[in-house]
C-alpha cells in the first residue's frame, strides 16, 4: 500500500471562507463587548437622598455634593432613653465611584461610622421607593467618658432609599 502526500497543506481558502470566517470573529468579539457591558454596574452619578436606615423610625439623609457628602441620621431612642430623637450629623463623607464611606458626630458618647456601596435598587427612577441601595457595614462606636476607651458594635446593613411619598417632611 502506498500512501500520497498531497503538495500543499493548506485548503483552498475562497473570499467567501474569509468573511465568513471574520464574520464569526467579529459577531464573537460583539457578543464578548456585550456581556462585558452586562456585568458593569450602571454608574451612579448621585446618592442624594433619604434612606431607611438601622430601626424602623430611624432616616440617613444624605446630600452628594460631587462625591463628597453631608447629611445626617436621625435616630430613636428607647422608651427607657427618652421619646427625643437623636440627629447625628454627618462630618465627613466621600463617595468614590460606588464606595461610600461616612462619619457622623458624637452625642452622649456614641457616633456611627458607615462603610460600603451604591447599588441600583428595583425602582425605575429617582424617586421611587427602592431606587438606591447602600449596602454595608455600620458600626456603632460607643466612646466610655472615663476612659475614653471605644467599643464598636458592626452590624450589616441593607439600607432602602425612601420614595418621595414615604416620611415626608413635616
Amino acid at each position: 500500500m502506498t500512501f500520497t502526500v498531497p503538495n500543499r497543506v493548506r485548503p483552498d481558502f475562497g473570499i467567501p471562507q474569509v468573511l465568513l470566517g471574520l464574520s464569526v470573529w467579529a459577531v464573537l468579539g460583539l457578543s464578548g463587548a456585550l456581556l462585558k457591558a452586562q456585568k458593569e454596574p450602571e454608574s451612579i452619578d448621585d446618592i442624594t437622598g433619604n434612606y431607611h436606615f438601622i430601626s424602623v423610625d430611624d432616616t440617613l439623609a444624605i446630600l452628594d455634593e460631587e462625591g463628597r457628602l453631608k447629611g445626617y441620621i436621625e435616630v430613636a431612642q428607647t422608651e427607657e432613653e427618652s421619646d427625643t430623637v437623636l440627629t447625628f450629623n454627618i462630618i465627613e463623607g466621600n463617595r468614590k465611584k460606588s464606595h461610600v464611606e461616612f462619619r457622623t458626630n458624637k452625642i452622649h458618647g456614641k457616633y456611627y461610622r458607615f462603610s460600603g456601596e451604591v447599588e441600583r435598587g428595583r425602582g425605575h427612577q429617582p424617586g421611587e421607593p427602592d431606587y438606591l441601595h447602600l449596602i454595608g457595614n455600620v458600626e456603632i462606636v460607643t466612646v466610655n467618658a472615663a476612659t475614653g476607651q471605644e467599643s464598636v458594635q458592626r452590624v450589616r446593613v441593607f439600607l432602602k432609599s425612601f420614595g418621595k411619598s414615604e416620611r415626608s417632611d413635616d
